[in-house]
């Protein structure tokens, strides 16, 4: 399978595959795709170390690093005085000390003073920047920036080292204002996809975005978890195919298990777009974390990014030891982002298979649909 994106970064599948787990993003790079690391769930140093050992992995073949700039978050992020902790009302804070209570969560919290202003700033331009620069001094083959426009200063780093910028879009206006900012090429995400989407359904983007900003090529993401739906997509006018969700539940994924049992029990009904994890609406598994924070009578309410992002990564960090010791109530709360194609997701495979898998699938849809105009 040849498109001009492949003959582009140098890959044999167009098939972009977005993981925080870079053993995921190595197996997919070395099966033929392309490994996209989400670099949001590292520092600067220990993205460094995440790709040096990528690097020993894939042999030169190319993998790309994803960062996360919205364009718009909370201003306190922006404020260098003081600690960005200080910046959650108790009313939250005593918000999710009631949730543990009421769902008997044991595991103790850990404090995150330490690395929370760290992480909080990851989400600004500049905590962006500064994780494109350490990405930089690898052989990438791409940068993806998500939610927002790239900053200029990661547009001119990426063209002075030859690396192509990706951005992803939930609608037509967003993939123009991409363009203009630089990127070469737009990922048009659904809404069905996991993580932060917008409203629009794929079928319905994919082929808007490809008229708006061609000859900019285009990939497609947002319930796609095989080879037939790549073909609808390549159908589109797509060039390849952008998919997240799919990776949850492969070996090779660090999904706690605990989330990946619910993952595989979960149907495409069981998926919700919340504010409640990061602070702008993220498709993920639907909990009692997600209808506490959306319908219960005494919450807050979300805060804004990052510090909705702080506050749930603390208490999720809580939930998740005490899910793994079988906790019920932790077990109700525990969650992860996903689309939902979810309800395709009923076995484990090694992230290799689940690409030759979709590659073969996609040949037999191509060849199904050949027939029809014979």
């Amino acid at each position: 399978m040849r498109t001009a994106i492949c003959e582009r970064l140098g890959i044999e599948f167009p098939l972009f595959a977005f993981s925080h787990c870079r053993d995921v993003v190595a197996a997919v790079t070395n099966a033929g795709g392309f490994g996209v690391l989400g670099a949001i769930a590292y520092s600067p140093d220990e993205l460094d170390t995440e790709l040096t050992w990528m690097d020993g992995q894939v042999g030169g073949k190319p993998y790309g690093v994803d960062v996360l700039v919205p364009g718009k978050i909370d201003a306190s992020a922006l404020d260098h005085r003081a600690h960005l902790l200080d910046y959650i009302p108790d009313r939250h804070r005593d918000f999710v000390t009631h949730l543990m209570g009421k769902y008997a969560v044991t595991a103790p919290s850990k404090p995150m003073t330490a690395v929370a202003d760290e992480l909080g700033r990851r989400v600004t331009a500049a905590g962006a920047t500064g994780l494109i620069d350490v990405a930089l001094k690898h052989p990438i083959g791409l940068i993806a920036s998500a939610l927002g426009p790239p900053p200029p200063e990661m547009v001119a780093a990426a063209r002075e080292a030859g690396v192509p910028v990706a951005a992803l879009v939930g609608t037509v206006e967003h993939a123009l204002r991409q363009v203009r900012a630089g990127a070469d090429l737009i990922v048009a995400q659904g809404s069905e996809a996991g993580g932060h989407t917008g409203e629009i359904s794929t079928m319905v983007l994919v082929p808007q975005v490809v008229d708006a900003v061609a000859p900019v090529p285009v990939l497609a993401a947002g319930g796609i978890a095989s080879g037939r739906q790549m073909a609808a997509a390549m159908a589109l006018g797509a060039q390849g195919v952008w998919c997240g969700s799919v990776w949850l539940t492969t070996e090779e994924a660090e999904t706690a298990p605990a989330v990946k049992r619910k993952l595989l029990a979960a149907s495409s009904l069981d998926t919700v777009r919340s504010r409640s994890r990061t602070g702008k609406p993220a498709r993920q598994l639907r909990s009692a974390w997600t209808e506490e924070w959306d319908c219960g009578q005494e919450s807050p309410g979300p805060l804004g990014m990052p510090l909705q992002l702080l506050l749930s990564e603390g208490a999720m960090a809580r939930i998740g030891a005490a899910a793994e010791k079988g906790e019920p109530g932790a077990v109700e709360l525990v969650n992860y982002f996903v689309g939902q194609v979810v309800g395709q997701l009923d076995q484990v495979k090694p992230a290799r298979q689940v690409v030759y898998d979709m590659i073969s699938e996609f040949g037999e849809a191509v060849e199904r649909l050949a027939r029809l105009s014979e």
